[in-house]
């Protein structure tokens, strides 16, 4: 079985700042980290891997940085690694980058099931797994905490999470489901799997590889911009509350504006 992952490296959150000149977040300086819904994309793709053979590749979008989020992966047990690298990928939006991810999956052929993480922490749109689906033409299914294969890994049983419940339904492949976290708790990328993953190869494809035409990739390819983007300004303030414990109560509620509760 061939099975794809797709994974994004992002900014640690305690680390971000905004370019309000560009709207961007800021990235150079800051240590990027795997992003944390795609260890659980990467754990499935693993466990389908251990109950039929196979191969997991791990692909990701990025600066050459990005190498990192590829070789813990590949720590945590894929097989083989594929960066996607070109200053014309720069500035993308959720499509542009579906668009580059899907043309690498065409590139490399006949495949079984694309695994994304739900979202990642750094845009939180969710928007990137359905798009690869969408210009792949295959099912897509999003907030799926498990799934197992079915009619001898023709189709797969998904579980998902839904508003009011969980969901499961029968897919057949090729398809693109998106992990939330789940059942299963990602394995651990212990010093010595590092190491040796370290010495594992990485693929860098351009877009001379892809052959994406430059309107579809890249800030000119992107359909949606951000406009503005700023830090909302964090504030403190103490009220302190005296007299007896019925007084504080009372003083709290007027506070709080339910004074329909004082009578």
């Amino acid at each position: 079985m061939k099975i794809i992952v797709c994974i994004k490296q992002v900014p640690k959150l305690e680390q971000v700042t905004f370019d309000p000149k560009t709207n961007n977040l800021v990235r150079d300086g800051v240590e990027g980290v795997l992003n944390p819904p795609d260890r659980y994309a990467i754990e499935a793709a693993l466990q389908c891997r251990e109950q039929v053979g196979g191969q997991v590749t791990v692909i990701t979008m990025g600066p050459s940085q990005a190498e990192k989020a590829l070789k813990e992966a590949c720590a945590m047990g894929c097989d083989t690694a594929i960066l996607l690298s070109d200053r014309q990928f720069a500035g993308a939006d959720t499509l542009a980058t579906a668009q580059v991810l899907a043309a690498a999956i065409r590139k490399l052929g006949v495949w079984d099931l694309v695994i994304c993480g739900s979202h990642s922490i750094d845009a939180d749109t969710g928007h990137v797994g359905p798009q690869v689906a969408e210009l792949l033409d295959v099912p897509q299914i999003t907030s799926v905490e498990s799934f197992n294969l079915a009619d001898e890994a023709v189709s797969i049983m998904v579980n998902r999470r839904i508003e009011h419940g969980r969901q499961t339904l029968r897919v057949a492949l090729p398809a693109v489901v998106s992990m939330i976290p789940g059942c299963s708790k990602p394995r651990y990328a212990n010093a010595i799997a590092l190491m040796k993953a370290a010495r594992v190869p990485v693929t860098i494809w351009s877009n001379d590889d892809l052959c994406l035409s430059s309107e579809s990739i890249g800030q000119t390819g992107s359909p949606t911009s951000v406009t503005r983007l700023f830090q909302a300004e964090q504030t403190k303030q103490v009220t302190m509350f005296t007299g007896s414990v019925n007084e504080s109560v009372k003083q709290l509620i007027a506070a709080l504006n339910l004074k329909q509760y004082l009578a």
